[in-house]
């Protein structure tokens, strides 16, 4: 019975293999690469950023954009700092835009009412879009109601008047300001997607809006354990949603080891990825959500970073694995394991795991690189990239750095290129199709760099060459 069992298990991963190169891959990706060209042409800070301290800084949606590009132009949120002004809700938006003059910004919040920082999304031909979480408490009131709305800007005044929108969500919200929301847009066919964490219960709710601009509630998703920091993604009315789990500390004895060692009461910890899907966000509910990977027997830690859906419907998912996330935990309960890091590459197909790949990884290679951040992105062509941050050995010099390579139908690793910015980005966004930018050979980045408290922009403009 157990050999049975195993020859279906080969059975089933030999088919997946052969279906996710038949239907996965773009027609591209018959001819190998054969160099990575380039170009940074822009490289400058936006503007600085005054710490809120009140647990949310300028990045901390990392699971939503808060860049995007519509043609020559990019939008960016940033949050801005009240002085003065009580925890928690103590920042405002502000919608920046980017011409061919620079940086300017182009509307901001009158008082300061969110927590966290407000995503972006576009439409290719059409609207600009900042999800908002305005606190409908008094000012200084902690883990107050917020109500969750989108603002609609039109990008040829978007300093001009603001449609309010009025996401509509299943019965049983309680919503405050810590929302651990997700937000996305499908920018060709104009619809938006937004996820909403509920307070009590940790359900994640969805509001989904169609191409007529009619909100619809979609019900919720409930994770095995709370998860949070979604990835959301919305094509041709297929969805997938990617989140992390974000718990305290489970295990007693690593609990009061942390706490001798570190001497801090917060100890959330992210060890199990958590997927889920639906084929038609009109028709038919999420799944139940499925395990991707998890760190929990070894203490270790996910960082959930990407999530892009294909052509053919294939879900493409990047995530930053570590085993061991403490070595003082590593050195008592694991001794001779090794501390490292590995950033995955999984593809999703119907609620199946039909790839699994190891994009890089640290190691006693110092040429290798050393992941610790990245980001895909789509170019003209459909082909897929990735945006990397992490350390490496460049001839004789080993340096922090951020680093292009492109993911190709039969190759395991990308042939990582550095891209040479004055100042790398250490995390970032980018202009996601996941936000509703068009697929470009024009990549825009915006993070944290090595002069803090700066926030920065980078644009590369990139041409791959074919044998």
């Amino acid at each position: 019975m157990k050999r049975k069992s195993e020859i279906v298990l080969l059975v089933y991963g030999v088919v997946g293999w052969l279906f996710y190169f038949s239907v996965v891959s773009s027609a591209g990706t018959k001819k190998a690469i054969n160099d990575v060209r380039f170009v940074v042409e822009v490289e400058d800070v936006v503007t600085k950023y005054t710490s809120a301290n009140n647990g949310a800084g300028p990045l901390w949606c990392y699971g939503s954009t808060v860049i995007a590009r519509q043609g020559n132009d990019v939008y960016l949120s940033i949050i801005e700092t009240g002085k003065d002004v009580p925890l928690l809700c103590n920042t405002r938006w502000q919608l920046w835009h980017r011409s061919a003059n620079g940086w300017k910004i182009a509307q901001s919040e009158k008082e300061y009412r969110q927590r966290e920082p407000c995503p972006v999304a576009i439409f290719h031909k059409g609207a600009v879009f900042l999800s908002v979480n305005p606190s409908v408490e008094p000012a200084g009131v902690k883990y107050g109601r917020c109500r969750p709305l989108v603002f609609e800007f039109n990008p040829r005044d978007p300093g001009g008047d603001i449609k309010t929108h009025q996401p509509v969500w299943a019965d049983g919200t309680d919503f405050m300001d810590h929302s651990y929301r997700g937000f996305a847009a499908d920018g060709a066919r104009g619809e938006l997607l937004l996820l909403n964490i509920n307070a009590q219960t940790s359900e994640q709710f969805v509001s989904y809006c169609d191409d007529s601009g009619k909100w619809h509630q979609k019900g919720k998703i409930k994770f095995p354990i709370r998860s949070c920091y979604p990835q959301v993604g919305l094509r041709d009315r297929a969805a997938a949603v990617m989140a992390i789990g974000d718990i305290v500390e489970p295990v007693e004895e690593w609990q009061k080891l942390k706490f001798e060692k570190l001497n801090r009461k917060w100890d959330y910890v992210f060890r199990r990825l958590f997927y889920t899907y639906t084929a038609d966000i009109r028709k038919s509910d999420f799944i139940a959500p499925i395990e991707i990977d998890t760190v929990e027997k070894t203490a270790g830690h996910i960082s959930n970073l990407d999530l892009y859906i294909d052509e053919a419907g294939a879900v493409h998912l990047l995530y930053l694995k570590r085993p061991h996330h403490y070595s003082f935990i590593r050195d008592k309960y694991f001794p001779g394991q090794a501390m490292t890091a590995y950033l995955e590459y999984v593809v999703v197909k119907g609620g199946r795991v039909l790839l699994r790949n190891t994009l890089a990884e640290s190691g006693q290679d110092s040429k290798r690189l050393e992941p610790s951040f990245a980001r895909f992105h789509i170019d003209s062509d459909g082909k897929l990239w990735v945006i990397a941050a992490g350390t490496r050995t460049d001839g004789t010099k080993r340096a922090f750095g951020n680093y292009i390579g492109r993911i190709i139908q039969g190759e395991s690793r990308p042939r990582f290129v550095r891209i040479d910015l004055k100042h790398p980005f250490g995390t970032f966004f980018t202009n996601t199709v996941r936000g509703g930018s068009e697929p470009s050979d024009i990549i825009d980045l915006f993070g944290i760099a090595d002069d803090n408290p700066n926030l920065r922009y980078a644009r590369i403009r990139l041409k791959s060459v074919f044998q």
